[in-house]
């Protein structure tokens, strides 16, 4: 059985990311290619396009969340991601095991207490009314049902209804409080019929692969997927990595060299190439792993330097003036010292990532010192 060392990983990854160069896709492929993208935070997806795209302005990104293209729900791991309306109806069944069993898992004891079914018909008649935000929502089931948990029932309405985000949340350059109705009532369709994992599993291996079992569910928050891989046994292709685990991908996937080059990438906040493997190490070093994973569940945007997380990144506008537009810095915090060529082009990369963020303020860029 052939041995995938780490770089081969790297480069396999990257290339399925749409890292190793910018591809000529539109913003609606890319999200596919991707299986979405987590954006608990509305933002990142921007700049996780813009890495990965030639060409991509926000604007299309925006458009396509307007006209109901992709929208923004709770997914994979239960958190939310950015998907297209396609996607949404086809992945949420598959997920929604896991969605319950998590519900359970917080909420025990309150769910013994209620009728869970008439919980959701209230939420649902409530949202599809016309969307509302959750503060309004956790309002009127608390009404309903006073002196019990208002975070356990607004958790079993997201549970039990796919809930979309709806615009302005999310637009670029809007502000908007989340605000929510049925995937159903936005996108005038039904949820698909089927919820077998097995297209979902393959989807991710075309996405994130080789990887194992564990790399999947990591991924999906789904359990026994293993009897899911091998009922696919037949159209994978089987390797191992260098600890002797089974990897499995889809024959024709690409794999390239590992002495391909890899270009400098700023990656956004809660980018799933940083938490879709349960052994992450093809992307980040385990040494590294604190100062992008912090404490209290924020994942901090990464730069990628010669395919792997070498330092973290954020911009920062300052004051300014009545009418005038504040200085934006750009602040890299590398983990490790970088040679003299990973810095110029941690530069060019990131000069051109403040044209893409701030194009109407003057830039700056910090480069602090290695710990």
């Amino acid at each position: 059985m052939t041995v995938l060392d780490t770089r081969a990983l790297n480069r396999a990854t990257l290339e399925r990311q749409l890292l190793l160069r910018r591809a000529s896709l539109t913003a609606l492929e890319a999200v596919e290619r991707l299986v979405g993208m987590q954006a608990q935070a509305p933002f990142p997806p921007y700049t996780g396009l813009w890495t990965r795209l030639s060409g991509f302005q926000p604007d299309e990104l925006s458009k396509l969340l307007i006209d109901r293209g992709v929208v923004r729900l709770a997914l994979m791991r239960s958190t939310v991601h950015l998907v297209s309306a396609a996607d949404c109806l086809a992945l949420r069944p598959v997920v929604q095991p896991m969605l319950e069993r998590t519900l359970r898992a917080a909420h025990a004891g309150q769910l013994a207490a209620l009728d869970v079914q008439e919980v959701v018909a209230f939420g649902r008649a409530l949202v599809e009314e016309r969307p509302r935000d959750t503060g309004e929502l956790g309002r009127l089931l608390m009404e309903r049902w006073p002196g019990l948990d208002r975070q356990a029932l607004l958790n079993i309405v997201r549970t039990h209804l796919p809930l979309v985000q709806v615009p302005p949340r999310a637009v670029w350059g809007k502000s908007g409080r989340p605000t929510v109705t049925t995937a159903e009532a936005w996108l005038g369709r039904p949820m698909a019929a089927s919820a077998a994992p097995d297209a979902m599993v393959l989807r991710y291996l075309s996405a994130f692969g080789p990887a194992t079992v564990a790399d999947v569910q990591k991924w999906s928050g789904l359990t026994r997927l293993q009897e899911v891989v091998d009922r696919l046994g037949p159209a994978l292709r089987v390797f191992r990595d260098e600890r002797g685990a089974t990897l499995y991908d889809l024959p024709d996937a690409p794999r390239p060299d590992p002495g391909v080059p890899a270009p400098v990438r700023f990656l956004p906040e809660f980018d799933n190439l940083l938490l879709s493997y349960a052994d992450g190490s093809r992307v980040v070093a385990a040494e590294h792993r604190p100062a992008l994973f912090t404490v209290n569940g924020i994942i901090r945007a990464s730069v990628l330097v010669d395919g792997v997380a070498r330092a973290s990144w954020k911009i920062t506008e300052s004051r300014a003036g009545k009418g005038a537009r504040g200085m934006a810095r750009l602040v890299v915090q590398p983990f490790t010292r970088l040679s003299a060529g990973e810095v110029s082009a941690v530069q060019d990369e990131g000069a051109r990532l403040l044209a893409f963020s701030a194009p109407d303020a003057p830039h700056e860029i910090e480069l602090a010192p290695p710990p």
